[in-house]
């Protein structure tokens, strides 16, 4: 009998429909036998149960868990509990793994023992043409190339895998897990409800240096994003850019790297110097960094204090 060898965590929070059974669809071509992977579809408190709508029982190792505490991170904690295996992967409901993504990246796990976590390319699927003015913000919905193989354990230097595809294993999962139940502050550094805070996923790749381990990025590894329209809104990602540098503050600022921020006039000179040269648009961006700034050094102020986000 095969042994189950990596998990597959989808957390989802009222997930598109149409999204999630793509993702589903493409977990069922995967060039892995069932045998030698699970599937926990982790439903984050949706209004309408995940498991009602969602019929995973082709996986003989599928299972639905509901978790009540809203908030990415408390999901993948408990999937991250619930998970028999020793490598995770971590697929958000809009992520559409190409067929031999895990066996790619059960193959880089063992070629790359002092590696802790891994990712790869993230391909953007629209869902109309987007604008050309959000090109500059598509890093921000985690697009990225990766043109050849690439790792470090310097966190200064490079990029960092993102949740999209996200291979983390189980030690450095269970690790992750143990310190955050005595940190509230890091709990709340990931998506919950409508909030953007997105600096979960560099939280979870940091924790590989505890182990002394490091974390690399694979051409071989392929997701699909599927991008709706909603989310190029200029509305939409002035809150992203807002809330994705509030969470990095935080983050940041807890472990001892200084953030710089302007304030007073010399914020007000750099706002008119970029609306002068850029425009009201780009103007509104900058506004919307500083404001993410300063949200941030708060939130860092009030957990020192004990008080919660």
């Amino acid at each position: 009998m095969a042994t189950t060898r990596i998990s597959v965590i989808i957390c989802t929070y009222n997930p598109r429909p149409d999204y999630l059974r793509r993702v589903l669809e493409a977990l069922q071509t995967q060039s892995m036998p069932f045998t030698g992977w699970e599937l926990l579809l982790v439903d984050n408190a949706s209004d309408d149960p995940v498991s009602e709508r969602f019929d995973i029982a082709w996986h003989p190792n599928g299972r639905h868990i509901r978790e009540q505490e809203l908030g990415l991170t408390a999901a993948r904690l408990r999937g991250i509990s619930e998970s028999r295996t020793k490598l995770i992967v971590f697929v958000d409901d809009d992520n559409v793994l190409k067929p031999d993504y895990l066996e790619h990246a059960i193959k880089i796990g063992e070629d790359h023992p002092f590696l802790g976590a891994w990712g790869g390319s993230i391909s953007p699927d629209f869902e109309q043409e987007p604008p050309n003015w959000t090109k500059k913000y598509w890093v921000r919905l985690a697009i990225r190339n990766i043109r050849y193989p690439n790792w470090s354990n310097d966190p200064e230097r490079g990029r960092k895998p993102c949740g999209a595809g996200l291979c983390v294993r189980t030690n450095v999962a269970h690790l992750y897990r143990e310190e955050l139940s005595s940190d509230n502050i890091r709990k709340q550094l990931g998506r919950r409800g409508d909030s953007l805070f997105s600096t979960e996923d560099t939280d979870i790749v940091h924790t590989c240096l505890r182990l002394n381990l490091g974390w690399g990025l694979f051409p071989q590894l392929k997701v699909t994003h599927l991008i709706p329209d909603d989310r190029l809104t200029e509305d939409y990602l002035l809150r992203l850019v807002e809330d994705m540098t509030a969470s990095a503050t935080v983050f940041n600022l807890k472990n001892g790297k200084p953030v710089k921020s302007r304030r007073g006039r010399r914020r007000l000179l750099r706002y008119l110097n970029v609306l002068f040269r850029s425009g009201p648009r780009e103007a509104r961006f900058y506004l919307a960094i500083e404001q993410g700034k300063q949200r941030g050094i708060s939130i860092a102020k009030a957990s020192r204090s004990g008080t919660d986000m």
